[in-house]
């Protein structure tokens, strides 16, 4: 999910009235649902991958995050590019790259090729997302205008979100598993065409220089890592892979902030990070997504695999998370105007622990009915930090610095959700695999279906179904059991890294714009230093 903005800062308030501006925002709205649709259409189709392309679970992450994780990594640099050179011809190209990348996902025939066709998805993304809002500010300059269209904008993100997994479930009972793909390449292709004529091109005359180091430090850091924490369950903690390339993320990621540290025009802001409302209500909103898309990652798995819904029943089943996150979205900025930030984001953090550790109870003989109230908890505790969180780091910005920040904080909530399907699925791998492999020592079993047993939950259940008789059915309650054992550990692994955000929160996010006004001077200082800097470059 995202909410990332990266409006041209010279964003004008006067000018002509574009006579299509409505129609223009049709097509912005609908080439970003296909966009936001696709952060979670893929959670319901993950079982079907499994039977499909036997895709394990460190491989079910990655075909997850190849998709965050280069949407993250490239959104800031693609914004700005967007300001330099046309935001409808980077738009263009972003709805170009998404259809082609989506087609090469749809007919994949390995998951090697799938992972590299979300990553193309994700470039696509990248390019798609902050061009529209851009466009926006410029089609409406009225600002009563400008603000209903950004509206507009940001509800079609949240139904992206929750239409989802019942989309996906409603392609996956009529068609292959290709379909929760292919569905983008039409709309994609309309899109392109409808905006070709349609949308006005514009760019900011201001021009920021594009930080052509800094995009693929951060990138290839964040992929380096999160590459150790999937396999790690595979080749181990301590293997010299996993070491090696951790290590080598790690380092990338230091270079990529003393970059931006000495820079002259930087892709973050890094004088924002000092000031706590910035960067502690980042890292809350970023813990929010890490709770909330690594559970979905586990839970698609266990209504499907575990309770034996269809793929569109589990889809209407995850409807209520999204459904209310978008009740309690509204609610939390009134809430926030009532008691402060600190104590909204710290109660709705505190929501999430407590979704968490429900679910880490769920048991092999139980139902949705047990699930249902920790995944009210879930979406309750996402939609009241979202909003604030944002709020706040938008908020504790000069206004020129806005897009900037807006584009960070959506960096953050890609990353958030990236590491949330690592960390979470790392540890219900290496549960599971534990568990199994500790099943089957001693036991004649051959190579290719130990492999498949170990490798996934669903995997282990298309054995059992071959093998029928006894044994299948022994196979078949040991996996689900493993799974679940798995899961009860990784959210309860995901509950205290939440816990450890609402300690963060109580201790250093200041309740209301006002509490940080000390910090602001030597912000202001710095960031008239940091102009500075960039107009004598």
């Amino acid at each position: 999910m995202s909410v990332s903005v990266h409006p041209s800062r010279s964003a004008p308030t006067a000018g002509p009235i574009h006579e299509h501006r409505y129609a223009a925002l049709a097509v912005l709205c609908v080439s970003l649902l296909i966009v936001t649709l696709d952060n979670t259409i893929l959670n319901i189709a993950l079982p079907a991958l499994v039977r499909s392309l036997h895709a394990t679970e460190s491989q079910l992450q990655w075909i997850v995050d190849a998709y965050a994780v280069v949407f993250g990594g490239l959104l800031l640099v693609a914004g700005t590019m967007a300001d330099r050179t046309g935001r409808r011809k980077v738009f263009l190209i972003g709805l170009a790259l998404f259809a082609a990348g989506s087609a090469a996902a749809a007919f994949s025939g390995s998951v090697t090729a799938l992972i590299w066709s979300r990553a193309a998805m994700g470039v696509g993304a990248a390019c798609i997302m902050p061009s529209t809002l851009s466009i926006i500010a410029d089609l409406f300059r009225d600002p009563r205008e400008r603000a209903r269209a950004i509206g507009l904008w940001s509800a079609t993100s949240g139904l992206g979100i929750a239409l989802g997994p019942i989309v996906g479930g409603w392609l996956l009972e009529r068609f292959w598993w290709g379909s929760v793909f292919f569905v983008n390449v039409p709309i994609a292709l309309a899109g392109a065409l409808a905006a070709w004529w349609l949308v006005p091109d514009s760019r900011d005359p201001l021009r920021r220089p594009l930080d052509a180091v800094g995009a693929p430090l951060a990138t290839a850091g964040l992929l380096l890592l999160l590459w150790a924490i999937i396999e790690s369950p595979v080749r181990g903690w301590d293997a010299a892979p996993t070491l090696a390339f951790g290590a080598c993320g790690l380092a990338l990621l230091t270079g990529f902030g003393l970059w931006e540290r000495h820079t002259a025009h930087p892709m973050l802001y890094l004088p924002a990070f000092r000031d706590r409302r910035f960067s502690v209500a980042m890292a809350a909103v970023a813990m929010a997504i890490f709770a909330l898309m690594g559970a979905l990652f586990l839970l698609t798995q266990y209504l499907q695999f575990s309770l034996g819904y269809s793929a569109f029943a589990a889809g209407i089943r995850i409807l209520p998370v999204a459904g209310l996150l978008a009740v309690t979205a509204p609610l939390s900025i009134r809430l926030d105007r009532l008691i402060g930030t600190k104590a909204v984001v710290a109660l709705a953090l505190t929501v999430i622990v407590s979704g968490l550790l429900w679910l880490s109870r769920l048991s092999v003989t139980g139902d949705f009915g047990h699930a249902l109230p920790g995944l009210l908890l879930l979406g309750a505790g996402a939609g009241l930090a979202i909003a604030p969180s944002t709020a706040a780091v938008i908020g504790s910005l000069p206004p020129q610095r806005a897009g900037v920040g807006s584009a960070t904080n959506g960096t953050a909530l890609q990353t958030g959700g990236a590491l949330g399907v690592a960390v979470i699925g790392a540890t219900l791998a290496a549960r599971y695999q534990g568990d199994m492999v500790a099943v089957l020592t001693g036991r004649p079993v051959p190579p290719a279906a130990a492999h498949a047993i170990t490798g996934s939950l669903g995997g282990a259940l298309d054995v059992a179904g071959r093998a029928g008789g006894p044994a299948g059915r022994l196979l078949a309650v040991a996996a689900r059991s493993a799974f679940l054992d798995g899961m009860r550990l990784a959210l309860t692994v995901a509950a205290l890294v939440v816990a450890a955000g609402v300690a963060l929160v109580l201790v250093a996010l200041p309740s209301r714009a006002s509490d940080r006004a000390s910090d602001r001077a030597s912000d202001r200082a710095s960031d008239r230093a940091s102009d500075r800097a960039s107009d004598r470059a």
